[in-house]
């Protein structure tokens, strides 16, 4: 909620507060108050009803609508993106962008049958990364990738089973360049045709016995592994 309330692109427009809730974040809803948006006290039964969550934490916000155009999101010199294509799970897109934001990635770009950036529990899972860099949604997997493209960005594809690897890339200096790194589901990964309209693909290695990385991961792993060639 404090991310929301601190959201430079876009605005809180109400408040719904239980009394209770009120009571535990006087100093939120005065920051609320001093920004102008209008606070309604509601019962438990009417939060609880507005909320997804089992349970609530009191506090239900109404707000703009999160993803920006394309080239809203990538405007200016981005050098790290995340391009999440066809992944359904909300907690894995959630994940992903809070990764990618702890990253220092300069946008997420939720692509093709993505899920919907909005679905309750693709915002919990972010905890409040939705409201901390540019979001765009298209289901027009082809633009999105035109438009990194055009922002200067080298289209990487994390896959598991890609010839070469990120270690490989980072001693070629390869994972120095501007980057949009494309995930997949976790369990189908990216489709054959969608990798082919990449620049290349790479794997994280695997050096012990297990089969594979989830996807929050993995992601991780590419991600901090082109921020750290990126400021080296």
């Amino acid at each position: 909620m404090r991310e929301a309330l601190a959201w430079d692109k876009g605005e809180v427009h109400e408040l719904f507060v239980t009394a209770t809730a009120a009571e535990r974040n006087a100093e939120l809803l005065q920051t609320a108050v001093d920004k102008g948006v209008r606070i309604s006290e509601v019962t438990d039964r009417a939060a609880d009803s507005l909320s997804e969550t089992v349970t609530p934490q009191g506090i239900i916000a109404v707000c703009d609508a999160v993803p920006q155009p394309l080239a809203a999101a990538l405007k200016g010199t981005p050098r790290l993106v995340a391009v999440l294509h066809g992944i359904s799970d909300p907690g894995n897109a959630g994940t992903v962008t809070r990764v990618a934001d702890a990253a220092g990635a300069d946008a997420v770009i939720f692509a093709g049958d993505t899920v919907d950036p909005h679905n309750g529990k693709c915002v919990r899972a972010s905890t409040g990364s939705l409201f901390h860099l540019p979001i765009a949604r298209s289901r027009d997997a082809d633009e999105v990738f035109a438009a990194c493209r055009q922002a200067g960005l080298r289209l990487v594809a994390a896959d598991g089973y890609a010839e070469h690897d990120i270690v490989e890339a980072s001693a070629k200096g390869d994972l120095a360049q501007p980057t949009a790194w494309v995930f997949g589901s976790e369990a189908h990964g990216l489709p054959d045709d969608v990798i082919a309209k990449l620049d290349t693909s790479l794997k994280v290695p695997l050096y012990g016995a297990a089969e594979s990385l989830n996807l929050a991961t993995a992601a991780a792993v590419c991600l901090y592994a082109s921020a750290r060639d990126q400021r080296n």
